[in-house]
């Protein structure tokens, strides 16, 4: 915690006096969020810094392995913020972003979470459409290929648990809602995004490639 609150005592005596007008401006209007933005709880991944925003760019959802349950199960914090972002805060960009090393994912490939963590082992069932999907389609991958594989994947297993929630349907017939997979590697800051006309991941380039999760091609190996 010394790291914490060092890093608070720093933020309020540099960092807030330096912009102290920047954040006088943020507090005085409602948020008007540049997109929703659903990743990863590793510690590891930080949004606003892999795409160099402000505070009051994005809006977050966060989560073991970057997960939208989808519509008809048991409602929840992500999906709660996901209506508010459509129907309250406008906005109408979504990116799902996966990330390597993900431990989600080797934890649905080990399929070995111990019984003393349920509520893991319970959310992870969130994951079954992707395990199957590599099971079926990436027997011939192993170690990273198979994780980076299992990770792609997943994201697009999101994409269409996202996609069947009234809020969103009923935008993406409209027009009025752009939905996109990215891939986040923390190593190299590579960012892929997908394209559906390809059906691969591939470097994300100066126009962003929105994706229609339902159908939705696989991600290639």
């Amino acid at each position: 915690m010394e790291k914490l609150i060092t890093g608070v005592r720093e933020f309020q005596t540099q960092d807030f006096p330096r912009r102290k007008a920047f954040y006088e401006r943020l507090a005085a209007r409602t948020q008007r969020p540049e997109a929703l933005f659903i990743t990863c709880s590793d510690s590891r991944v930080h949004p606003n810094e892999i795409t160099s925003t402000e505070p009051g760019d994005l809006f977050l959802v966060r989560n073991a392995g970057n997960v939208v349950p989808p519509d008809g199960g048991p409602a929840g914090g992500e999906i709660a913020t996901i209506e508010y972002a459509l129907a309250v805060l406008n906005v109408r960009h979504i990116v799902i972003c996966g990330h390597s090393q993900c431990g989600a994912m080797q934890a649905m490939l080990d399929g070995n979470v111990p019984d003393d963590l349920p509520g893991l082992k319970a959310w992870l069932r969130y994951l079954e459409t992707t395990r199957q999907i590599v099971r079926r389609k990436h027997q011939n991958l192993e170690g990273a290929e198979l994780l980076k594989a299992a990770t792609e994947e997943n994201v697009l297993v999101q994409m269409n648990h996202l996609s069947t929630h009234p809020q969103v349907a009923s935008r993406l017939s409209m027009g009025e809602l752009h939905i996109y997979g990215w891939y986040y590697d923390i190593g190299t800051g590579q960012v892929l995004e997908y394209d559906q006309s390809q059906g691969v991941f591939r470097e994300l380039g100066d126009d962003a490639l929105a994706a229609s999760p339902l159908p939705v091609r696989a991600a290639s190996a």
